[in-house]
């Protein structure tokens, strides 16, 4: 009988073996997944800081610009709801696949309760986006020094509306907020396409109902760079703890209606190169 050939295909050892990543490590990436895509390699951390500064910055120059305009040509809450989310949308796609497009202290610490950004980046990321909201105002303040009166940007309720009402108001419409960036932004289940436009919805319509009571700010960056360009900070405690409150508390409720995220298995041929193959032939 003749010897049995054998046809042995070993793989080269320049291959290297693809690397699976946990769903806690894939939760813990930005929220727009995009930034990975092409097996680029993720942003460093002094491109996510620049981005959530620029980020900010633009937010707050068109938002509290539209404010500063409505006391020279009516834009009503519409228009400036519409400033706020058009604005918000337009960032979220620019640099939402370097940083994620939080802009918002609330949004960030919130995402690193609910273990989806490590906390380590926190203090970056909430630097940057002071720093950007207080640059904005500040260059209002400049372009807008014929106006008497900057305090229009800084977020503020009347006496009419209690301490206890304001809180209310600001943690309901950071929830909202909040929890919508997790459904459409976080979850695996979800279409990412249009995040940036269910989001910016969701702030045009926070703005309108709530602007008007109390500035609508859901942001503790938003609050602060004004205060330090009109100098005024009257109130400031309430828009700094409360959508913190509230974005923490979305976040970790939203949790409780995810779902991990199913490993895919690796395909057949994929294993098949990775191995020695050994394959006997009979005559």
């Amino acid at each position: 009988m003749a010897s049995t050939p054998s046809i042995i295909a070993e793989v080269s050892p320049k291959h290297s073996l693809p690397v699976k990543h946990s769903s806690m490590e894939e939760d813990k990436s930005t929220p727009f997944p995009e930034q990975a895509v092409g097996g680029d390699t993720s942003p460093s951390h002094f491109q996510k800081v620049v981005a959530e500064l620029i980020g900010t910055y633009v937010l707050m120059f068109i938002g509290c610009g539209s404010v500063l305009v409505n006391k020279i040509q009516s834009l009503t809450i519409v228009g400036m709801a519409l400033a706020w989310g058009l604005a918000l949308m337009a960032m979220i796609y620019a640099v939402g696949h370097v940083s994620g497009a939080h802009f918002n202290p609330a949004v960030t610490v919130a995402f690193a309760a609910s273990r989806k950004l490590s906390w380590k980046q926190v203090p970056f990321y909430v630097l940057s986006q002071v720093l950007g909201a207080t640059l904005a105002s500040l260059t209002l303040k400049v372009l807008f020094s014929d106006q008497e009166n900057i305090h229009a940007i800084a977020t503020q309720y009347t006496d009419a509306t209690s301490d206890l009402e304001a809180i209310t108001w600001e943690f309901i419409i950071t929830f909202i907020l909040m929890f919508t960036i997790c459904g459409v932004a976080t979850d695996h289940r979800a279409s990412k396409d249009f995040a940036g436009v269910i989001i910016g919805v969701t702030l045009v319509c926070n703005v309108m109902i709530a602007g008007p009571i109390t500035g609508a700010s859901m942001n503790p960056a938003r609050s602060l760079g004004p205060a330090v360009a009109s100098g005024l900070y009257k109130n400031l405690w309430v828009y700094i703890i409360t959508p913190i409150i509230g974005a923490t508390a979305a976040a970790l409720i939203y949790s409780v209606l995810r779902v991990p995220k199913p490993e895919k298995e690796e395909p057949l041929e994929t294993k098949s190169i990775y191995n020695k193959l050994y394959l006997h032939v009979d005559p």
